[in-house]
């Protein structure tokens, strides 16, 4: 797979965790920001997909964000009293 160099900067403190991390796995600085952009992006994915279906199904039933957020504190009490 092709690679291109990126340059950004990081706090110390922050390159200090992360290199602390690749020492106790074994893996370069490198490994560590890919895998944590990889992570980023598919969380981020994720989510958007969850909230396009979100969207869809409370316009298909004629939600409001009221109607949502009752549902939602309803099923929190139901949730909260087993």
């Amino acid at each position: 797979m092709k690679s291109s160099m990126v340059e950004f900067d990081l706090q110390e403190d922050l390159l200090r965790e992360i290199d602390r991390e690749a020492k106790m796995h074994a893996r370069s600085r490198t490994d560590v920001l890919q895998e944590a952009v990889r992570a980023y992006v598919v969380k981020k994915k994720s989510w958007s997909n969850l909230l396009s279906k979100g969207r869809s199904i409370a316009k298909d039933r004629c939600l409001t964000p009221e109607d949502v957020e009752r549902e939602i504190a309803d099923y929190r009490k139901v949730k909260s009293s087993c």
